[in-house]
């Protein structure tokens, strides 16, 4: 069996006989190492299902946790193994180190805890992409030519004729071209020629000739005639880079070097070597010892190069002016790092540094040195003799408490950062001044007060997330105070800061300014949102200095009046409790460009001018949640450079129509929330506008807004829309068309056609007719969902929502932030619903089955993970399976800063936890334990503030994908769940998130407010929300429904209207009950799985029995032992039970929209008669339960539809059809797909739209498989374009050679003594007894086939069905 949907496939039944497998289960601690070979390359693109590539020389190695690396090439005569770390650099291990354990110790640092599921994980070959072991070390071209070229050509010395050509060794190496005095030999006299500053060449009249030539009066020259065209344009590519640089720098870095070239040594001109990220050895002719050798170095960079030692032979280097050694794990500072006197900078950064040596003092011209995230408990005394030190970073030591004496005696010392050190107390036991400080820096540490009265010359002070709850500063030199997110009531200062130009008290108690601020002459940005202000002073309002003033979420009821012109430019007011604005506001704050009041009771704004004649400059106006009527249309008309209004959730009625077409300049226009039956034609004046969303009004026209000409989004949701009127064309620039929630809304044949080239289409379906196959569902729960991409160019959220999860009344909501990349949070859409209905077959512990679906979805990224990473949130509905008559469970799972709040008896309860370095005190110090360098802006590497993701490999062991898990009891007081994204939940608090959902019926519509209301309140980032209705009341039935063998995984059909298109023709399409999604979207052609190297999205296991199966759960009204009916013949040993929980495909409500990072929709081929030109619908999708089924048989006649139709019924078992003026329409969960432009019949004969009846993606779009991009395939690509961290190539999984090492040779002979003669294969038909859960029921693989397909005939069912080995996924 080859592995599902990947090139250069492995079989896997000749790997590992029962005999073997009985080995491995015999203890924990054994397993396989895959070992990869090292001449196969990167794979090329396959050109069709076909195509086949060499396969790489791959064994596999039984060992044991204790087997060493010395004994695994001891059997293979091996000289040593490289492992590779997700993907990236490749180190050679040591002798005494245990392949084996070191995977086990990886997975455990993950977060999988049990020793047979770590086993197991261990030996699937998803893990190759984590961990992988070499043989030799790969061979990769790019690196080599960039490291090294070499070859003999023919070579001339020198311009003129008379000397001749002669072949020659030449090397390029480092910044000098190297040339031999004899052919095909090194010895003898070298010819040096210096690149740096010189020229290359093409010589024209020889064919692949290039003329070298070095810089300076002096200069040499060498013409060098290259046998082919490939070698000429490689060494002309490399010594063009040579020649161009301003100083004589050689970049090694991230190269997997153990020692640099020996060539490197004749480029005595080299000044500055980088070496950094590479795994450089002190032995060896290029080690570290030989570094001396370079006589005119000055700068070495050897940070990331696991020495563990400091290198004493750099202390030799006595030209050195920089040296970095930062995060190599250093214990000690040599004495000899006195001998370095030119030394200027130094950085130890992340080691494990307590003390530095004295000997440090006598570097006189050291002024940089970079000691922070190390364990310093106190700031070292050397520095107070290293008079030109003028910074001191030390952020993420152990200095608990700081004495400003200290400082004293370090009058050199102008800048301290010692922010993330746990500083408890800053004290001062002398009344001496501290007159040289001038920046300091104390952020995220424990103080609860600050007196830094004595520092009379700080400039600038960072003090955010303490304790603090007093504040005294020196006002003498003050300039910048950053002092967020703490206690302080007010802020002491004295004298008045008269040079303070910065102030952040935000996220404080302040209930009022201090005095000082309104005597402060030049401050220009004071942010001080949430607080408890209830005034501002008029005196300070009307300062002629103040450019930006942030007050809003605080309790303002008024602002004074302007009592003169002044330089206002910025105003946010959000969130306080003003009812009106002052009169004078637009017309004494001419410079005001942006205005943010949304969240008050405004009922009126004030005019822009006093005079017909307006000299606004304003350009954001955002009123978003008033009491605005229609009359402030008028006084927007002053207001002609606006560019961005919004007005959403006031009380308008109407929107003056001759108003708005003076607005020409506008380009962003939100009118939702309001009672508009219209949106006034004089939009069609605005040129500019590219967003119009007017969602959640009373619409019942479409507006003319399709013939502007930048026209992008148009959001007319939850309205009510009964036509629409189109131009003949529509714009290219319209990429997002929102007309879902119009009821009435019917389009017609020639509108689907021009909305074909529309990138993200959101359509809905008619109320289908009632019917008694919801089992009760949909009267538990519904939801609701927004995605807004906001001011980015590309939606990175994606949202999974089944209202139905696999056969039994439970849901599964998720949703996943991608921050800037789109490929993670899509292929967690797709696989996560799949993983979790895997994972539930294997344990009832929610803690179990939630972290392993994280630990799994993280796993099966693949090469997609390896760089790239999101946030990931997941919600499971169910039962507790070991309460008899429980009522429903809600699990919440999440990793990153997506959150979940239920709201229960009208409060909010948060159930996830926000893993961010500056929300989480024990994520920080577990990071900073990990040695991470944490940047200023609290960044994990400077990548993400997240400490907990699902991908992201390359920050292992620092970002974790092992989820906080909670299970919360509901009942009857629970209301309704809200889902957010960072960006929801960073501008919308869960009480204003409850009390908005409270006020919104619809859970649709709700989610759209709370999008809405995001964006109005700042956000400029994609913001995603789910809302899901709970209607669980005390006498809910928590029962499952039992299931019918011959359909398990679906309810009965549905009576459904068939609707005859005229002219239809004599061939339409009928759906059938097996096929679809279901059977087609599984692991044979998951959109998710490309090889080991991208990550398998379905798993490759056959189902497992019913030993592993979970308990049929049935509550008090419904006891276990009663059946609804006779249960079938073939029940009782043919196929599954019928209570057996069926693994599905991934089930998602998927938005596509797209961007133009080269990863999106427009790459794919566009498909004939299908709106996919680039496009893709937003459907919302139910893959559990065979959603959107077709099947290739036709009926005998339009009359036989027509009859089926009057039965009421229909060979949908899940989905609804409906066909209207040429259109077929599959839908479920009230969305649709559209497929228009010719007969079913045309398009089962189209190749570009044969799909439909083949290969389907989870978002209900039809791509065909030979024409499209692979989802994962596109997402791995990405990564690739970088070659720093991909510098060896993947490998694929090829066949393999079953070794056993000697050490283990005795052992695995006594085990496999004790065994009968067993021939390879799956062992006979069995019925003795339940099999070892462990081994024998693997995880359950998506079925191939409907149910009767799975059992053909009655009785008990043959063991092979369900048993598979367990290393199947890689073995």
């Amino acid at each position: 069996m080859k592995r599902n949907g990947s090139r250069g496939c492995m079989t896997r039944k000749t790997r590992f006989g029962s005999r073997e497998r009985d080995w491995l289960k015999g203890d924990t601690q054994r397993g396989c190492v895959c070992l990869y070979g090292g001449t196969a390359e990167a794979q090329p693109p396959a050109s069709g299902p076909q195509a086949s590539t060499p396969q790489a020389d791959l064994r596999l190695v039984l060992c044991s946790t204790s087997t060493t690396v010395e004994d695994l090439c001891a059997q293979r005569d091996g000289e040593g193994l490289y492992l590779q770390l997700h993907g990236d650099m490749l180190r050679r291990l040591d002798p005494s180190e245990r392949p084996l354990q070191m995977v086990y110790d990886y997975l455990a640092a993950v977060g999988y805890e049990d020793p047979a599921r770590v086993q197991r994980e261990a030996a699937n070959s998803d893990l190759s992409c984590m961990v992988r072991f070499y043989s030799e070390c790969p061979v990769n071209a790019d690196q080599q030519e960039r490291t090294l070229l070499k070859g003999v050509f023919s070579v001339r010395k020198g311009k003129t004729q008379l000397h001749k050509w002669a072949e020659r060794q030449v090397i390029l190496c480092g910044t000098c071209l190297i040339v031999a005095s004899v052919k095909d030999s090194l010895t003898g006299k070298m010819h040096i020629l210096p690149l740096v500053g010189g020229k290359v060449e093409e010589v024209r009249r020889r064919q692949h000739c290039l003329m070298f030539s070095s810089a300076g009066p002096q200069a040499q020259t060498y013409f060098v005639n290259f046998d082919t065209l490939a070698d000429y344009q490689r060494w002309h590519r490399q010594a063009s880079k040579v020649v161009s640089q301003t100083i004589s720098l050689v970049d090694l870095s991230c190269y997997s070097l153990e020692m640099v070239p020996e060539y490197l040594f004749y480029s005595q001109d080299v000044t500055h070597l980088n070496l950094k990220h590479n795994f450089m050895s002190l032995q060896g002719s290029g080690g570290l010892l030989n570094l001396p050798r370079f006589s005119q170095l000055k700068s070495l960079n050897l940070s990331h190069n696991r020495l563990g030692v400091f290198p004493e032979s750099l202390c030799e280097i006595l030209t050195l002016t920089e040296l970095n050694l930062s995060c190599n794990g250093l214990q000690t500072v040599p004495v000899q790092i006195g001998n370095l006197q030119s030394l200027q900078t130094l950085s130890l950064d992340g080691n494990h540094l307590s003390s530095l040596p004295e000997e440090l003092e006598g570097l006189a011209q050291l002024s940089s040195l970079g000691l922070s995230f190390n364990n310093f408990p106190h700031i070292p005394g050397v520095l107070e003799r290293l008079s030109g030190v003028d910074k001191l970073a030390m952020a993420g030591n152990r200095v608990e408490s700081l004495e400003l004496g200290t400082l004293v005696r370090m009058s050199h010392l102008k800048n301290i950062d010692l922010r993330l050190n746990g500083l408890r107390c800053v004290r001062s036991e002398s009344l001496e001044a501290v007159r040289h400080l001038t920046q300091l820096d104390v952020r995220d540490n424990r103080l609860a007060s600050l007196d830094l009265s004595a520092a009379c010359s700080l400039e600038t002070l960072h003090c955010q997330r303490n304790r603090l709850g007093a504040l005294t500063l020196s006002g003498f030199a003050l300039r910048t105070l950053h002092a967020g997110s703490n206690r302080l009531t007010t802020v002491n200062i004295y004298p008045v800061p008269n040079q303070l130009t910065h102030m952040d008290l935000s996220r404080n108690l302040v209930e009022y300014l201090p005095d000082w601020v309104c005597d402060s002459r030049k401050i220009e940005v004071l942010d001080i949102t949430h607080n408890l202000l209830s005034e501002l002073p008029a005196r300070f309002l009307s300062s002629f200095s103040l450019r930006k003033l942030l007050a809003g979420d605080n309790r303002l009821q008024r602002l004074p009046d302007l009592l003169d012109h002044v330089p206002l430019e910025a105003l946010d007011l959000q969130h306080n409790k003003l009812a009106e604005l002052p009169e004078s506001l637009f017309y004494k704050a001419l410079n005001l460009k942006y205005l943010n009041a949304s969240a008050n009771g405004l009922e009126t704004i004030p005019p822009s001018s006093q005079s017909e004649e307006s000299l606004s400059t304003l350009q954001e106006l955002y009123l978003t949640s008033n009491s605005l009527t229609e009359s402030c249309g008028a006084l927007l008309v002053g207001h002609q450079n606006l560019r961005v209004l919004h007005m959403a959730y006031n009380q308008l009625l109407s929107f003056p129509a001759s108003k708005l077409s003076k607005l020409e300049l506008l380009e962003e226009l939100n009118l939702s929330g309001n009672k508009l039956k219209t949106i006034p034609s004089t939009v069609s004046s605005c040129k500019r506008l590219h967003t119009l969303i007017a969602h959640s009004n009373h619409i019942s026209v479409f507006p003319e807004i399709l013939n502007l000409p930048e026209i992008k989004l148009v959001d007319l949701s939850c309205n009510e829309l009964t036509e629409i009127q189109l131009p003949e064309s529509l714009p290219v620039t319209l990429q997002e068309l929102d007309l879902t929630g119009n009821s009435s809304l019917i389009l017609e044949h020639k509108t689907l056609n021009l909305f074909s080239h529309i990138t993200t289409l959101k359509l809905d379906q008619k109320p289908a007719l009632p019917s008694g196959d919801t089992l009760g569902t949909s009267t538990l729960w519904n939801h609701g969902y927004s995605e807004m991409s906001g001011q980015r160019n590309k939606l990175c959220v994606s949202i999974l929502a089944v209202d139905r999860f696999g056969d039994s009344v439970e849901a599964a909501y998720g949703i996943f932030d991608g921050d800037r990349n789109e490929e993670v949070p899509r292929l967690l859409q797709c696989t996560m619903g799949d993983v979790l209905s895997e994972e539930l077959q294997h344990s009832t512990m929610d803690s179990v089955y939630m972290s392993n679906t994280f630990l799994t979805s993280h796993r099966k990224l693949g090469m997609a993970g390896q760089k790239l990473g999101a946030s990931a949130l997941l919600c499971y509905i169910h039962h507790e399976p070991s309460e008899q008559g429980s009522y429903f469970s809600l699990t919440v799972a999440n990793v990153g800063c997506c959150q979940a709040v239920l709201c229960r008896e009208g409060r909010p309860l948060a159930l996830s936890k926000v893993f961010s370095l500056e929300q989480s005190t024990e994520e920080m110090e577990r990071v900073k334990l990990g040695k991470a360098i944490i940047t200023e802006d609290n960044k994990v590497s400077g990548v993400t503030c997240c400490s907990r993701l699902l991908g992201c490999y390359y920050l292992s062991p620092w970002v974790l994908p092992k989820p906080w898990v909670r299970t919360e009891p509901l009942c009857s007081q629970d209301e309704f769940l809200i889902l957010g994204n960072r960006a929801l939940f960073e501008r919308v608090s869960y009480q204003e998130a409850v009390c908005t959902v409270q006020a919104v019926r619809d859970p649709r519509a709700a989610a759209k407010k709370l999008c809405t209301l995001a964006q109005s309140y700042g956000c400029k980032d994609n913001v995603g929300a789910v809302v899901v209705s709970l209607h669980i009341g005390e006498d809910s039935c928590t029962c499952e429904p039992l299931l019918s063998t011959a359909e398990p995984r679906g309810p009965p059909p549905t009576p459904l209207p068939v609707l005859l298109a005229p002219g239809l023709g004599e061939h339409p399409a009928t759906p059938s009950s097996s096929s679809g999604i279901a059977s087609e979207f599984n692991s044979e052609t998951s959109a998710s799985e490309v090889g080991s190297e991208a990550g398998s999205t379905a798993s490759d296991e056959h189902p497992s029995s019913g030993a592993a199966a979970r308990p049929e759960r049935r509550c008090s009204l419904h006891p276990a032992a009663v059946q609804c009916g006779p249960v079938p013949a073939a029940s009782a040993g043919a196929g599954p039970h019928p209570v057996l929980f069926q693994r599905q495909p991934s089930s998602a409500a998927f938005s596509s929209n797209q961007s133009d990072n080269g990863l999106d929709s427009d790459d794919e081929a566009p498909l004939e008669g299908v709106i996919s030109n680039g496009s893709k619908l937003e459907v919302e999708v139910d893959i559990h339960c065979c959603a959107f089924q077709l099947r290739s048989g036709v009926p005998d006649s339009p009359r036989k539809e027509l009859e089926l139709d009057k039965r009421g019924g229909s060979h949908y078992p899940n989905g609804k059809m409906r066909r209207q003026d040429s259109v077929v329409v599959s839908a479920t969960n009230g969305c649709l797909l559209a497929v228009c432009g010719r007969e079913m019949a045309d398009l089962k004969k189209s190749p570009s739209t044969s799909s439909l009846f083949g290969k389907k993606l989870s978002n209900g779009s039809v791509v065909a498989p030979e024409d499209s991009h692979n989802l994962i395939e596109v997402a791995l690509e990405a990564p690739k374009k970088k070659s720093g961290y991909f510098t060896a190539p993947a490998q694929q999984d090829p066949e393999d050679q079953l070794i056993v090492p000697p050490s283990l040779e005795q052992d695995v002979m006594e085990q496999l003594r004790g065994q009968s003669t067993m021939v390879p294969g799956p062992p006979p038909p069995s019925t003795t007894g339940p099999r070892d859960p462990v081994w024998d029921h693997p995880y359950p693989a998506a079925p191939m086939l409907p149910h009767r397909d799975l059992s053909p005939n009655p009785g008990p069912t043959p063991a092979p069905v369900l048993q598979q080995e367990v290393y199947d996924t890689a073995l």
